[in-house]
């Protein structure tokens, strides 16, 4: 077997490992596609016969490849919106240790949806090596060419935004605002009037994007009624996510985006709901698709 042969070998059989890592750090799974072909690129022509541990410096490749594409999604503000969470692979060093396991299981949870978007490049590459794929602040510190305390100090500020949106993400509020949109969306595509009028405050006040053609002529509708006949029967690719870290939904038949909907709830009702479909304005939100 020739030297690229035997790499190409080597590099399936991290596949999936670096594809978890890229998720992880990416939230997207095209994007992670992304990462991991081009770490194959940059391992194909960088790969020295001193490298001893492969898996280690595949690892290091494809975070660093993360950390770039992070820093240029930053920049250019690009649209992401994150995929239906897989079920995680058992790719760690630490795989037969159930806390370990328990740990990666969580941190792809609604918590870690609510701040992904967040975090920095820098925070999120170092909660996510450390805490979920146990590399040491050493080995983390190395990839982000940080020193071995400033990469814990990314991991413990990182952290503690995540256990903060846990604490929400678990809180009563939140999950009676998650049943309200969802009736609300369920309601609208059934038809339901009534159900619709239950959950819709009597002054709702519906403000519609007029980049979306079919609601042009009417911006601003006013009032349960009018607005429980706008959503009755509709609605049928909309789905629940979070958007800038609120229960929202969006529009997206067939994977393609229509709009998104923002609502502001007070006292258990829905009052304002705002259109949003102008795609520039959709680039700027962080939207997370949330676990049925």
């Amino acid at each position: 077997m020739n030297e690229q042969d035997w790499l190409a070998e080597q590099f399936e059989a991290h596949r999936n490992h670096l594809q978890n890592v890229a998720y992880r750090m990416l939230g997207s799974l095209n994007e992670a596609d992304d990462a991991v072909q081009e770490s194959w690129i940059r391992l194909s022509r960088t790969y020295h016969h001193e490298v001893e541990n492969i898996g280690g410096w595949l690892t290091t490749i494809v975070s660093r490849v993360c950390l770039d594409m992070l820093r240029a999604r930053k920049t250019r503000r690009e649209e992401l919106i994150l995929e239906r969470v897989a079920e995680p692979v058992n790719s760690s060093p630490n795989e037969e240790d159930p806390e370990h396991e328990a740990l990666l299981a969580d941190s792809v949870g609604l918590a870690m949806l609510m701040v992904l978007g967040h975090l920095n490049p820098a925070e999120r590459i170092a909660l996510v090596l450390h805490d979920i794929f146990a590399l040491s602040f050493s080995e983390v510190g190395q990839i982000l060419g940080r020193n071995e305390a400033a990469a814990r100090q990314l991991a413990s500020r990182a952290r503690r935004r995540v256990q903060g949106a846990r604490a929400t993400a678990d809180s009563e509020e939140f999950n009676r605002r998650k049943e309200l949109v969802d009736a609300f969306l369920s309601a609208s595509r059934a038809g339901d009037f009534e159900k619709l009028l239950a959950v819709l405050d009597p002054n709702v006040v519906l403000r519609q994007d007029p980049a979306f053609p079919p609601v042009k002529a009417w911006p601003v509708v006013h009032g349960a009624e009018s607005v429980a006949k706008g959503f009755a029967g509709r609605a049928q690719g909309a789905r629940l996510v979070l958007v800038n870290g609120s229960v929202g939904a969006v529009v997206a038949p067939r994977g393609q985006m229509l709009f998104v909907l923002e609502l502001k709830i007070v006292d258990g009702r829905i009052t304002e709901i705002e259109m949003i479909a102008e795609q520039s304005r959709i680039r700027e939100l962080d939207l997370a698709e949330m676990k049925d």
